[in-house]
């Protein structure tokens, strides 16, 4: 096959059109280009700006899954466990859980074998086995909770792996268009014609260009579905059921390392999980959700629900004065005609329409972020109906941009050693981030002048560059809430100060 090229004024052909910028299209965009496809995606806003930054940020088989039956599902998301957890080491962890136990709720003897069979449905090669447990005094927990359970899954930096997997895509040679909306498809011979429209830039207004494509992959998420009005004479060949999950982000709720998964009597779990040294993340909801995806926001019952489960729970009571920031994400699942939003299965399917001259379109409905590099690669797949020429599949065994290390640790000390005029806060974050691509960050530093002035926290200018530059970062949201969590601590003046930053690198 030709190797990639880029898109420009003289090439308006691509391979692959990938529509939408979450976490199975990102990843969808990397295998392909990897495997030799010259590939476009597009994304109506920033990356991740939807559903991928708005999870619970856990990578696991979903233990509550089991007991809607869903063995298969879950036994999946086991195994896809650990080879994110193996070739992610930057932005993924070991996490441990803590399930209390209290009589009216689950008995134990389900409990203990739910937990079975979470241990055994597939090979763990990093994580510890489930085991009981009993509490002490010193618990955060109430202290009528005297036993319980743990057992181990995996934590995520949701955004920054929809960032990684764009970069990746981009380093095989794929073309990522942020703030870029597709408005039209139309069947032309033998390829697609794609409509696409840049976001407003100065006076002239928003851009629009043409661009030509064997194949297309809609993953467009919540939009899956609405994407069909866009094309021409192709209908929607299923309809997703939204179900909205919400979180409120408090002062740390207890000092320890884990997190808790916490039952509550109406059949719903919430996790309470620690985020960013000094926070507690309390989620998730599971609710209906028909308005338009673009305008979720948590409401008043579903804050009330967290906070009543989480005081239930825990020594340290937390309010409505106690929330720091919130977020809601709507989970486009496939409609099963389940009664409860919360047994709808996280499972998903993969649509095909392929025309007698071998155009292919492919739609992505459902899935969950710890199958998404798996439904990506089943999905590059597919596409060897129009490009029997590509290579092989590949993801499984290559790191994540930035993860090619053994030890955050030793990584940390590195960056100590070499960079130490810088905060080591700084740099721990760094690590946690970017991996080994902080080579990239600090190129041509060898002093703290030469990050440029802290605009807050540690975000210094040098880093500001190199995410407009580097990673598509284009407004000051973009930089705190996905490529960093530095929004948690930045004040109005301070995020004012940013976006002036921002927008002055972009002007360069």
């Amino acid at each position: 096959m030709e190797p990639n090229s880029p898109l420009d004024e003289t090439n308006n052909s691509v391979d692959l059109v990938v529509i939408g910028g979450g976490v199975n299209r990102t990843g969808i965009a990397a295998d392909a280009a990897g495997r030799g496809l010259s590939v476009l995606l597009c994304e109506q806003n920033d990356l991740a700006s939807a559903t991928s930054s708005n999870s619970s940020k856990l990578i696991h088989g979903g233990l509550r899954y089991l007991e809607h039956y869903e063995f298969k599902l879950v036994q999946q998301a086991l195994a896809e466990r650990e080879v994110l957890l193996r070739n992610a080491p930057h932005i993924m962890h070991s996490l441990r859980f803590i399930l209390p136990h209290q009589p009216h709720l689950r008995p134990a003897w389900m409990i203990r074998a739910g937990l079975f069979l979470y241990d055994h449905l597939a090979k763990r090669e990093t994580l510890a086995s489930s085991s009981g447990i009993k509490f002490t005094d010193d618990s955060p927990l109430v202290d009528s909770i005297k036993k319980g359970f743990e057992y181990s899954d995996g934590w995520v930096d949701d955004a920054r792996l929809v960032v990684l997997n764009a970069l990746s895509a981009k380093n095989h040679g794929g073309d990522i268009r942020t703030y870029t909306r597709c408005e039209n498809i139309t069947e032309q011979g033998d390829h697609w014609q794609v409509t696409l429209s840049t976001a407003k830039e100065g006076s002239d207004g928003p851009k629009q260009f043409t661009i030509k494509s064997k194949a297309i992959v809609n993953a467009a998420g919540p939009w899956v579905s609405s994407l069909f009005t866009h094309i021409d004479n192709i209908n929607a060949p299923q309809q997703i059921r939204l179900v909205k999950g919400s979180h409120i982000i408090v002062p740390r709720i207890h000092q320890d390392d884990d997190a808790n998964f916490l039952q509550n009597p109406d059949g719903r779990i919430v996790f309470v999980l620690p985020f960013e040294q000094d926070f507690s993340i309390v989620g998730t909801t599971d609710v209906e959700y028909e308005g338009s995806p673009s305008d979720v926001s948590i409401d008043d019952n579903e804050i009330d629900y967290l906070i009543e489960i989480s005081n239930q729970y825990f020594k340290q009571k937390i309010s409505h004065n106690d929330i720091i920031s919130s977020y809601s994400g709507v989970r486009p699942l496939m409609d099963d005609e389940s009664v409860d939003a919360q047994k709808v299965t996280r499972d998903y399917t993969i649509e095909e329409y392929l025309s007698d001259d071998g155009k292919q379109l492919l739609s992505v409905f459902g899935g969950k972020i710890t199958t998404y590099r798996r439904l990506s690669e089943k999905v590059v797949n597919q596409l060897s109906k129009t490009f029997p020429e590509m290579t092989k599949a590949w993801t499984a065994s290559a790191p994540l941009l930035g993860g090619d290390f053994n030890s955050p640790n030793v990584l940390l000390a590195k960056l100590e050693a070499s960079h130490s005029y810088i905060p080591n806060k700084t740099l721990y974050r760094y690590v946690k981030s970017y991996g080994t691509l902080v080579t990239t960050l600090l190129a041509d530093v060898s002093k703290l002048e030469d990050m440029g002035q802290d605009l807050g926290h540690g975000l210094y200018e040098k880093e500001v560059r190199y995410l407009v530059e580097h990673e598509w970062a284009k407004t000051a949201d973009d930089i705190l809430t996905r490529r960093t969590k530095l929004g948690l601590r930045f004040n109005q003046e301070e995020v004012d100060k940013l976006e002036a930053t921002v927008q002055d690198q972009l002007s360069k």
